[in-house]
């Protein structure tokens, strides 16, 4: 009885504190700057691999290709994947021109850990040689394989042709893949993006005898390349814009406009509510004001007219000292600019 009484309360009170919010939340898409932004003024991408093992390196790269269960060529090919899969992303964009440069061996590395980014003055050789605006590097790549092997029961047909358990081994293999990636702005000496990601592959395999659970393990280096190929494609998809779903707060109560508005928004007519806002930006009452101009600060961002917004949540705070406004003034400015680098790519890419 007393924990009947006791939910009962608490359903109660978050009743009443939902009802009583002064605000709704509603969610709205909108268009993001890519993480890595490429300047206006490239138009040809040169592409190297630092992953694969100088000759000094070479020795201790094998050493580590047996004490890890891996193929010799595994890495190699593994990072060709990736780089290939980042060339066809970043070539599919249709702004670049995009090579791939093969004759950087002075600069290998090999050792699968994030090498000491390249100087400024070879990051400029480089691209002067090659005659590209901007250098992608594939600054390491390694997999390292662990195994784990136990007894089990497998099922094999005998004479009659009838499957039956008998004792057996279960081999199973988890490789992880490593990899970093930095862009080289060879114009500004800079580096404008630095990368590490990692990914997983694993693989089971049983029979009768440690052997021929090993070979069953099938296709675990056709998993690794696609997967290395599909690491290569999501990093060039970090120059292209994104649409993500992003959540605004807008007041819902302070005079009966503001309660019809509300069931207005609910019901998708967004310009109905506006009608009722826009009604009380001239309220006596600053509160009230100040919330009229958050709320058509809302619904400017809503239809695209993102400095109209800046206008209504600038004096919604500056005016009427609404709190909720501040934060939302710097976001207006941060997707303003982030607007203008977008317009800026796309006027880029129509020349």
């Amino acid at each position: 009885m007393k924990n009947s009484i006791l939910l009962f309360l608490l359903c109660g009170t978050f009743i009443i504190n939902s009802s009583c919010s002064s605000t709704n939340r509603l969610t709205m898409g909108v268009t993001q700057a890519p993480r890595i932004s490429i300047p206006s003024n490239v138009t040809k991408i040169g592409i190297i691999n630092r992953s694969i093992p100088s000759e000094e390196n070479n020795k201790l790269d094998k050493l580590d290709k047996v004490l890890s269960l891996e193929g010799r060529n595994l890495d190699k090919e593994g990072a060709e994947y990736a780089i290939q899969g980042l060339m066809d992303e970043l070539s599919r964009d249709g702004r670049f021109e995009v090579i791939n440069i093969a004759d950087v061996d002075d600069q290998r590395k090999g050792l699968g850990v994030f090498p000491a980014a390249l100087p400024t003055d070879v990051v400029e050789e480089i691209c002067r040689t090659h005659g590209v605006d901007l250098l992608f590097s594939l600054e390491f790549y390694d997999t390292d394989t662990t195994p784990n092997y136990e007894l089990t029961t497998v099922n094999l047909p005998n004479n009659l042709g009838i499957n039956v358990g008998i004792p057996g081994h279960r081999l199973t293999l988890n490789t992880l893949i490593e990899n970093g990636w930095r862009v080289y702005d060879p114009t500004t000496k800079t580096i404008l993006n630095e990368y590490i990601f990692n990914d997983f592959l694993t693989s089971i395999g049983e029979g009768v005898n440690p052997a021929k659970a090993f070979e069953a393990i099938v296709g675990r280096k056709e998993g690794v390349l696609q997967i290395s190929n599909t690491i290569g494609v999501d990093y060039g998809l970090l120059t292209r814009p994104i649409n993500v779903r992003v959540a605004r707060d807008y007041f819902v109560r302070g005079t009966n406009n503001f309660k019809i508005a509300m069931r207005r928004a609910r019901t998708g007519n967004w310009d109905g509510a506006a009608d009722l806002w826009a009604a009380e930006l001239n309220n006596r009452k600053p509160k009230i004001a100040g919330r009229a101009h958050y709320n058509m600060a809302i619904i400017n961002e809503i239809n695209g007219d993102l400095e109209k917004a800046l206008e209504f949540a600038s004096a919604s705070y500056s005016d009427f000292e609404t709190r909720l406004a501040l934060d939302y003034v710097n976001i207006l400015r941060r997707r303003i600019a982030e607007k203008q680098e977008l317009e800026a790519k796309f006027d880029q890419l129509s020349r």
